[in-house]
């Protein structure tokens, strides 16, 4: 039987397989609230115009990283840091795809998402996401992240997090 495992490394975030996870990501956020809020999915014109609006050159270098997990070498997931000062970063498009949730791919991509954010020079990671999108909600709490006051002012941001980054200990 062959073990399948996921890979997460860097990817341009104009990439195709970063426009086709960003699109699936986006396309799940906004019909979940469009449902719960309006009891119909998100009109196609308008979820172009936003997915276009939100293409992610924030999270190029030397300032943001754009992470892509792939399981078993199939493009599954995402996460995205990007500096917002000196010392803090933020984790955004954290997404898995539905068919491989449950696999251990969330936990992966958030902290190599973390280590990014490390690497950049953040000693604080912070995050903002909604009401339902409970999953999300219990992995950070899973993962370590605290909720805490607001850090921006996002019209759809209902709770947000923090987590400090320790430097890894060296090994002795």
């Amino acid at each position: 039987m062959a073990f399948m495992t996921w890979t997460i490394a860097p990817e341009p975030f104009d990439s195709p397989v970063a426009a086709a996870l960003w699109r699936a990501y986006y396309t799940e956020v906004s019909d979940r609230w469009y449902l719960l809020h309006e009891g119909h999915r998100t009109d196609p014109a308008e979820l172009e115009r936003a997915i276009a609006a939100r293409a992610g050159a924030e999270l190029a270098p030397p300032g943001g990283r754009l992470l892509i997990g792939r399981y078993d070498g199939t493009p599954g997931g995402s996460a995205g840091v990007r500096l917002l000062n000196a010392d803090t970063a933020e984790l955004t498009r954290v997404f898995v795809c539905e068919e491989l949730r449950g696999k251990g791919g969330a936990a992966l991509l958030v902290a190599a998402a973390e280590d990014a954010a490390r690497a950049l020079g953040a000693n604080r990671i912070v995050l903002d996401t909604r009401d339902d999108l409970v999953e999300a909600r219990a992995l950070y709490a899973r993962l370590g992240y605290t909720e805490t006051e607001p850090h921006n002012d996002d019209v759809y941001a209902e709770h947000w997090f923090r987590k400090e980054l320790l430097t890894p200990q060296a090994v002795n």
